[in-house]
């Protein structure tokens, strides 16, 4: 049986696990960077990576997880910094980028 309140963040892990089957996922609530109450769940990085976004341009595959996650985006997701890489990019990299600084509120 599945918790009645799911957090934000397990239903974007889960959802885009399905999606993409992603050879690396990472789903990190970052609302504790920015002025909003003490456990939100508003401000998101992902990191994914997976082989379904080979030969797609960046904006391609942004679109495509926008799609996934199109009701948390209109329900309660302030902002999401997407990182989608293939194996090959991520290792060329080495990480993932960090989040800029919050530019609103007191923080």
């Amino acid at each position: 049986m599945e918790p009645l309140n799911k957090s934000i963040q397990t239903t974007i892990t889960e959802k885009l696990n399905q999606a993409f089957s992603p050879e690396h996922l990472e789903v990190t609530n970052e609302s504790y960077m920015h002025n909003v109450p003490e456990g939100s769940e508003s401000h998101f990085k992902v990191l994914i990576v997976a082989d379904a976004f080979a030969g797609q341009t960046l904006i391609a595959r942004h679109r495509q997880i926008n799609k996934v996650l199109d009701d948390e985006l209109h329900h309660g997701i302030h902002a999401l910094a997407l990182h989608a890489m293939t194996m090959e990019e991520w290792f060329a990299r080495g990480s993932s980028p960090d989040s800029p600084e919050c530019m609103g509120g007191g923080k």
